[in-house]
């Protein structure tokens, strides 16, 4: 019998879930048949088999979220297979085998930007394995993972392994569920199942469901990315209108804030960029690739448009409905969803005319763009009625100062308030 691990799909990612099988046990599969469809960083990938054979068994149920690496299928193969694959076990990957990666992976920033892996080096030559979360827990704690024994699979240290290292064996549930909440990941505080309790009794509110609902998918990324951007950005908003009186019938809002966002990169570059907060360095960026996010039934997405100041008006819109199509359908790739330098948010659509977006590092700046409204105006000493369009532009504070942040904003004001 062959078991097969759920691969690293070659996006980095620690875990994956399940989102349908397309398979189920006694059914004959072949090489490269979609077994089952799964969902990370907001995608949704198909994996295929790596042989071919006979499901003898299922790891996980659709919703289920599995670690990389974790027993995912299990089936029989012929003879000739096995001996040609050189082993019963499989080693992690789509098709074929691999060695095991010296690194583990995780997502950083859900909107699809890769995330970083180190390997960490001990004095005595051998390398220490921990997952970044670890690394993370262990650098707030002020503790050498070096003197961290890992439980993890071969040798992994991992969260538990380093609150261990400083708290007493009976804690260390409580202590990694306060910092899980912290961090807003998968832990449902006792307040929340005690309300659920009263509302099972009917001695508390009324709600649709007896037990909270688990967030999942889209909602469960996006979860973990606001948890990212509360803990790793220094916001700052800054607020302004856009005079579009002079603006014809037919003028495409979006296109004209993506020409806009670029010609205000164009004038400050510092807002096009990626911030490393560990290391304090920032990236500028040539191109300006805007991230727009987008709302539907099963949360945000945010998928990528790329060099929004090389292509035409025409080109921009075509992109834009078909990424658009492809996030309602949940057929976006993950290159249209990673390393967006800029973000837009058009909520106004929908209704509002200010707010506080929230920067996705390592991002550095978010536009919202809110409903747009005829406003009373003085002009040379007479009231008009102008077509006005709110702004509300996110920096992070910490490599983008307010200067820049005004200029930018004049710039974007400019090419927005422009006839043509």
């Amino acid at each position: 019998m062959t078991t097969f691990n759920l691969p690293d799909l070659g996006e980095g990612l620690a875990e994956a879930e399940i989102v349908r099988w397309h398979v189920k046990v006694g059914d004959r599969v072949t090489v490269d048949q979609p077994m089952l469809a799964v969902e990370t960083a907001k995608a949704v990938v198909e994996v295929p088999a790596p042989y071919s054979g006979t499901v003898c068994a299922l790891h996980g149920k659709p919703g289920d979220v599995i670690a990389t690496g974790a027993a995912l299928i299990e089936f029989t193969t012929d003879e000739a297979e096995s001996f040609q694959h050189g082993s019963r076990t499989d080693s992690g990957t789509v098709v074929g085998t691999m060695p095991t990666l010296d690194d583990e992976r995780v997502e950083s920033a859900l909107a699809g930007n890769a995330a970083a892996c180190r390997v960490t080096t001990h004095e005595s030559g051998a390398r220490l394995r921990a997952a970044p979360a670890a690394r993370a827990v262990a650098k707030r704690l002020g503790i050498d993972l070096a003197r961290v024994q890992g439980t993890g699979r071969g040798g992994l240290i991992t969260v538990d392994d380093v609150v261990s290292a400083t708290a007493p064996a009976t804690s260390v549930a409580a202590f990694r569920g306060a910092l899980a909440t912290q961090r807003g990941i998968g832990v449902i505080p006792a307040r929340v199942s005690s309300i659920a309790k009263l509302a099972a009794s009917g001695r508390g509110p009324a709600t649709s469901a007896v037990e909270p609902e688990k967030l999942r998918g889209l909602r469960r990324s996006m979860a973990q990315s606001m948890s990212l951007a509360r803990d790793s950005v220094t916001s700052c908003t800054l607020f302004d209108d856009a005079d579009l009186h002079g603006w014809g019938t037919d003028e495409d809002v979006t296109i004209r804030l993506l020409r806009a966002i670029a010609a205000g990169c164009k004038a400050e570059a510092g807002l096009n960029a990626w911030l490393d907060g560990t290391a304090h360095s920032r990236l500028l960026l040539a191109r300006v690739d805007v991230g727009i996010a987008v709302d539907t039934p099963e949360g945000l997405i945010a998928p990528v448009v790329r060099d929004v100041g090389g292509r035409t008006g025409v080109q921009l819109r075509q992109e834009i409905n078909r990424l658009k199509r492809a996030a309602r359908e949940r057929s976006l790739g993950t290159d249209d969803l990673r390393d967006f330098t800029f973000m837009l948010s058009n909520f106004g659509m929908i209704a509002g005319r200010y707010a506080t977006p929230v920067v996705v590092p390592p991002a550095v700046a978010i536009l919202g763009a809110g409903r747009l409204t005829h406003d009373v105006v003085a002009v040379m000493g007479r009231i008009e009625a102008h077509l006005r369009l709110p702004l509300s532009l996110t920096f992070d504070h910490r490599c983008v100062t307010g200067g820049e942040a005004a200029r930018f904003m004049a710039a974007l004001l400019a090419d927005l308030e422009r006839e043509d």
